[in-house]
């Protein structure tokens, strides 16, 4: 038997980098993550990227309205740190 993932795994919105988080970005923030990218220093370029990533993911998202009106709401669902640590664990997955 194998298993299915939950979320089909196609290829990504944006792609993991500044050119792909560019593209997705329009106007004054695509500015304003080509600012602070420049302004980090090298060994903070990485958390730059990731957060700007996960803004465009955001973006990108088609249920992206839904979610962000359900945590302005305060309905949307959320765990613990501990729950998902557990459930990492369980699942043999890291958890640095």
């Amino acid at each position: 038997m194998t298993a299915q993932p939950i979320h089909p795994h196609g290829p990504e919105r944006v792609p993991r980098n500044a050119e792909g988080i560019a593209a997705t970005l329009t106007g004054e923030r695509r500015m304003e993550f080509y600012r602070e990218l420049l302004a980090a220093a090298p060994e903070e370029a990485e958390g730059v990227l990731r957060r700007w990533w996960c803004e465009a993911m955001l973006d990108t998202d088609p249920a992206g309205d839904r979610i962000t009106a359900a945590a302005l709401d305060g309905t949307l669902p959320t765990t613990t740190v501990a729950d998902l640590l557990r459930r990492r664990r369980e699942a043999g997955l890291p958890v640095e």
